[in-house]
């Protein structure tokens, strides 16, 4: 990836409140700012295990990756206390609307053997209008029957947010978004701390391919420490939540390390550069392209 820009580094978001390993999300429930991710993960139940081992106390998963049974099984044998472990999933496209969107909650929170979740989201914003107004007051009704403790949305560009918000009601908690040193995002998180909506991270690692940037090798070497670490330090400095995943117990422990260090201001706005203009740096589907946003 080209290196051309000069970006400044993005300092810590000051809404929400993010403090030590947690972030306080609109509603006042406390969240992970590091979790584990199990898209495309393998085998979800024997990564969960080695991820809940290790010291992780979220878990994201959704209903299209197709291993919410695994991610429950997990959980139900590592002995963790329900109330210390934070529980996202997410609804998928062919879901939308009220009816199916709560038939789709239920299906989800059998899979993973629970009577509530943590955070639900709406997956991937659909293109008619209705749709979104819809599933959103599902989202809404499993907030105040218990069966989520909080709700957001996935992948929402600001004219999606705009929507949402317009509704009146429930502003949305979380966005999850794709979100590396290549594709910063610097308008729609304005946009996030602007209305207390938290950034989350996915494939906050760039897929793996940001790992043999020059600039981020370099940090790594003079500090110790992995790329994978570097980035999501840099990540967790800017107050964003990371979901970063792993089929490598030995990777799985590794990424959960990255709280004992800090990068320098000069390390924080090395890795910015990398941030690539116009959004050319992204790397998975471009939500409203017809071409390539998911079915």
């Amino acid at each position: 990836m080209s290196t051309a820009t000069t970006t400044p580094a993005v300092t810590p978001a000051t809404t929400p409140a993010a403090t030590g390993d947690v972030v306080l999300l609109n509603n006042g429930v406390t969240m992970p700012r590091l979790g584990f991710g199990v898209s495309e993960v393998h085998d979800a139940e024997a990564a969960v295990g080695e991820a809940l081992r290790a010291g992780y106390r979220s878990i994201d998963t959704a209903e299209v990756y197709g291993n919410e049974d695994g991610v429950g099984a997990a959980i139900a044998a590592s002995g963790v206390p329900r109330d210390e472990l934070f529980v996202t999933t997410k609804i998928w496209n062919d879901d939308q609307g009220f009816d199916r969107a709560m038939r789709a909650a239920g299906e989800s929170l059998d899979r993973l053997g629970l009577d509530h979740v943590d955070l639900y989201l709406v997956h991937w914003p659909t293109r008619e209008h209705d749709d979104c107004v819809r599933t959103w007051g599902a989202m809404e009704t499993l907030l105040a029957d218990g069966r989520t403790r909080a709700i957001g949305v996935s992948n929402f560009r600001r004219s999606h947010l705009e929507r949402v918000i317009g509704l009146g009601g429930t502003v949305p908690a979380v966005n999850q978004i794709e979100l590396h040193p290549w594709l910063e995002q610097h308008d729609l998180r304005a946009m996030h701390a602007e209305h207390g909506i938290v950034t989350e991270a996915w494939s906050p690692l760039g897929r793996g391919k940001l790992l043999d940037e020059p600039v981020i090798t370099g940090i790594a070497r003079r500090l110790g420490r992995s790329p994978a670490q570097v980035v999501l330090r840099w990540h967790l400095q800017q107050g964003t939540v990371v979901i970063p995943k792993s089929n490598s117990p030995e990777r799985i422990a590794e990424n959960r390390a990255v709280c004992d260090f800090a990068l320098s201001p000069q390390d924080m706005f090395a890795v910015s550069t990398l941030d690539v203009a116009g959004g050319a740096g992204r790397i998975g589907p471009v939500p409203d392209d017809p071409a390539s946003a998911p079915r």
